[in-house]
């Protein structure tokens, strides 16, 4: 029990611990997932208030439904479990490996949400949560393919068939075709793509890398160096329109 309760560095609890170690976008989606399954298990919210509609959103201005659809995994159960286990582990490898700033991978998850609303409306998905989910595990898996990884314990491969192997273990449990976990799979392929493979092709050309104004709204250090930039070129302005000319 002492361990349970001193386990932590600085006195945190383990739990405490795993929470506050992750990064910052992937700690903030986790926590809105736990808290959106435990509020409806409390009958405070219900899943009829948070997928996603065209006519509810655009029509009957219920605009939180685009980021709620992000946010419902399931009932308190295994399979929540076992989603936010996923969820929080790759979402935090790729948000580690994009930089100090989160501005790269919250420029990731806003390209993927804004997709998979685009598609939502054709294959009828209410809920998006784990089609964004699937698009952040294929694209660490496509850049670590050497990794080997062990699934239940039996079935050993490497990264990029991890997708695939989610998706039959879908198949299998559910008895459906996932349609969310392949819509995942499409979009972060494109990203993959033009992030990873295009660059190489075209000279280092980044389409998909976020602009200078987004990473300005995440990084402290970029939005000072972008105000010392425009002070230093009104100054400059200023000394040259004041300078006297000279013949």
């Amino acid at each position: 029990m002492a361990a349970i309760w001193n386990g932590g560095q600085g006195g945190q609890f383990p739990l405490e611990q795993w929470f506050y170690e992750m990064p910052p976008v992937t700690r903030t989606w986790t926590a809105l997932v736990a808290g959106t399954s435990v509020l409806i298990h409390c009958h405070v919210l219900t899943p009829l208030q948070l997928f996603y509609s065209f006519r509810a959103v655009y029509v009957k201005s219920q605009y939180w439904r685009l980021i709620t659809t992000f946010l419902y995994f399931g009932p308190l159960n295994l399979d929540l479990l076992f989603h936010v286990f996923f969820l929080q582990r790759y979402s935090r490898l790729l948000e580690e490996s994009s930089g100090r700033s989160p501005a790269h991978f919250a420029w990731l998850l806003l390209y993927a949400m804004v997709s998979l609303i685009v598609i939502s409306p054709f294959l009828s998905l209410p809920f998006l949560g784990t089609a964004l989910s699937s698009s952040l595990v294929y694209i660490w898996s496509r850049r670590n393919p050497e990794t080997r990884l062990s699934f239940l314990g039996v079935l050993v491969f490497t990264a990029p068939y991890l997708p695939w192997v989610l998706m039959a273990f879908s198949l299998v449990v559910h008895g459906v075709i996932p349609k969310d976990e392949i819509c995942g799979v499409v979009v972060g392929h494109v990203w993959y793509f033009f992030n990873d493979v295009y660059p190489s092709l075209h000279g280092g050309h980044r389409p998909f890398d976020p602009p200078a104004w987004w990473v300005r709204l995440f990084d402290p250090r970029a939005r000072a160096e972008a105000q010392g930039t425009d002070a230093t070129n009104v100054n400059q302005e200023f000394v040259a329109a004041a300078a006297p000319e000279v013949r």
